[in-house]
């Protein structure tokens, strides 16, 4: 019947209070799964442990899709396994598919409401004013409230980054599991702390663009004012100093012009018009 407190299997008749009546309190996640599915084994004990680890914020309810087509074909599910997650009644979610934990973290995670989330948003507000002090308290009582939630611990990482203080923020992020190490918002941070540092290190503007007009081919120039511009949100003039690297010296610093592109292009997204006119100018340069 359940192998944890949060973990249940619900059957035609016991579907209406396991998932629609429960879902009025909290998101329920419906796996929909069968016994002959192998990715639905493989992804079972994911949604278990995280059922556990989030301590009753969701409920996670097996459907067994062979016993109970009824319901299979109630949810229109046409593959295994399929996940639905519920809340006031209705499917507000889903995915299919063996999804990786981080993943499926971040569908549960659209749909929970915890006490952190108003004090990370109040630490955003103060960060916009720089109130550095003010938003590293907000983080740590919301770290302190839910130390699960990595959206915190890499806002509060992002907070001493902003004031400067790269080492702290560095060292928040390396004690975040290996697997939260690779989301991207981590990885974000990352390259713009990356872009930062350099920043902070580089000559005054001033001085870079005097140097670049006196010698076109001071690439190290050229690299460090596109840091600044970079740490200034001028994008497009950053990506064309990296444009003029890439035409002058594919080798400087181990094709940095290229490689830090396409760091740029991370930290915009793909949605950005900027990205894609940018892509088209680095394919020209390489093909």
């Amino acid at each position: 019947m359940s192998d944890n407190t949060y973990t249940f299997e619900a059957t035609a008749e016991s579907f209406q209070d396991l998932v629609i009546t429960a879902s009025q309190e909290r998101p329920v996640l419906v796996d929909f799964w069968a016994d002959w599915c192998a990715p639905c084994r493989s992804l079972m004990p994911v949604l278990a442990g995280l059922a556990a680890a989030y301590d009753g914020k969701f409920h996670q309810v097996k459907v067994n899709s062979d016993e109970q087509q009824d319901l299979a074909q109630q949810y229109a599910v046409r593959s295994l396994p399929t996940v639905k997650i519920f809340r006031n009644g209705e499917v507000v979610d889903e995915f299919m598919g063996a999804l990786p934990e981080p993943a499926v973290r971040e569908y549960i995670d659209r749909h929970i409401v915890r006490v952190s989330d108003s004090l990370r948003k109040q630490a955003r507000e103060r960060l916009a004013v720089d109130d550095f002090d003010g938003a590293r308290s907000l983080l740590e009582e919301a770290i302190a409230t839910d130390p699960e939630v990595v959206e915190n611990h890499v806002d509060l990482a992002a907070m001493h980054a902003a004031s400067g203080k790269f080492d702290d923020a560095e060292d928040i992020l390396n004690a975040l599991t290996r697997t939260d190490q690779e989301r991207d918002d981590v990885l974000a941070l990352r390259k713009r702390m990356h872009f930062d540092r350099q920043a902070g290190d580089a000559a005054p503007a001033e001085e870079l663009q005097q140097r670049i007009a006196s010698d076109p081919n001071d690439l190290q120039a050229r690299s460090d004012l596109a840091a600044r511009m970079l740490n200034e949100e001028r994008y497009a003039e950053a990506m064309e100093q990296y444009l003029a690297i890439m035409t002058q010296d594919r080798q400087f610093d181990d094709d940095a012009g290229r490689k830090n592109l396409i760091d740029v292009f991370n930290l915009l997204g793909n949605d950005d018009p900027l990205v894609s006119e940018y892509r088209r100018k680095m394919a020209s340069l390489l093909y």
